[in-house]
């Protein structure tokens, strides 16, 4: 008997070269426009004075990548990594499109041997959340800065001041008991609302001239979408594709009826309630335990 327990780095990578991942890529036009508030704030961050090499961490689909290139133009050197095979070759998909010199890495950032000094700017959108173990992470991303470069991610802040995103998993839990449980400070979706959690992470990696801000910022998806949102993402998503038929229907008319409040006419509306953090490559290298 197969007594092995995955690590949570193993668990996160099956989950998101399954399902996840291809559940993220059939939703990719949907999320991207849901988030481009958020994506926006990085985008606009970004400026070819301090060069034009960007590494966009946790990539996914590469929209974020993809927006940073247009705006820095046809000198810069974009790249994304991902562990998500399907998102990673959509994203490939994408740049071919475009005819854009952006690079995508299907890899792990906590561990991928980069170039070191590499980049001139770090980025990311809900993809730093995921390490198991984070300051390695962070530390191997500061091996790939050049001195003094910036880092610039967003992650969400905690569960109770984002109920929206937990809203299918409430109102479905009586008729879904395999649903998973969350685990504070485990990788996953809420792993960095502890704001004195995520300062100690960069610290300790090697970053300095941390600032951590909380950001409110209002995202919006077509209520027609909003059955395929919850019915296709997230745990309630992942579970349902194992349901039978009277337990989907069940579900998909309780938990279309909870979003009720964020329901405005044709639109959905809620807010995304994250920390935007910033800090610098620091001189001294730091090369944790």
């Amino acid at each position: 008997m197969d007594v092995t327990h995955k690590t949570d780095d193993e668990q996160t990578a099956a989950r998101w070269n399954g399902p996840a991942g291809h559940a993220w890529v059939e939703a990719q036009a949907l999320l991207d426009e849901m988030f481009k508030p958020l994506e926006d704030l990085l985008v606009e961050a970004v400026s070819a004075e301090h060069g034009g090499r960007v590494l966009d961490v946790g990539c996914g689909t590469g929209g974020t990548a993809l927006a940073v290139a247009r705006r820095l133009g046809a000198e810069s050197r974009c790249v994304g990594i991902d562990i998500s095979a399907p998102m990673i070759t959509a994203a490939q998909a994408r740049a071919e499109l475009e005819d854009t010199q952006t690079r995508f890495i299907l890899g792990n950032a906590q561990d991928h041997a980069f170039e070191p000094a590499a980049f001139d700017a770090i980025i990311s959108r809900f993809g730093v959340m995921f390490f198991d173990d984070s300051v390695r992470a962070f530390a191997n991303l500061r091996r790939a800065a050049r001195a003094d470069a910036e880092i610039r991610f967003i992650a969400w802040r905690s569960p109770a001041e984002n109920p929206f995103m937990t809203t299918a998993e409430r109102a479905a839990a009586p008729f879904l008991p395999n649903l998973p449980a969350r685990r504070p400070d485990a990788p996953g979706q809420f792993a960095f609302a502890d704001q004195g959690r995520v300062h100690r992470i960069l610290e300790e990696s090697g970053w300095a001239g941390i600032d951590i801000q909380p950001i409110d910022a209002t995202c919006t998806l077509p209520e027609s979408e909003l059955v395929r949102y919850f019915t296709l993402l997230g745990p309630v998503g992942l579970v349902l594709r194992e349901a039978d038929e009277r337990t989907r229907a069940q579900v998909v008319e309780t938990v279309r009826a909870a979003f009720a409040p964020y329901v405005h006419g044709a639109e959905v509306r809620y807010t995304a309630a994250c920390w935007l953090v910033t800090a610098r490559a620091s001189s001294t290298s730091v090369t944790p335990e």
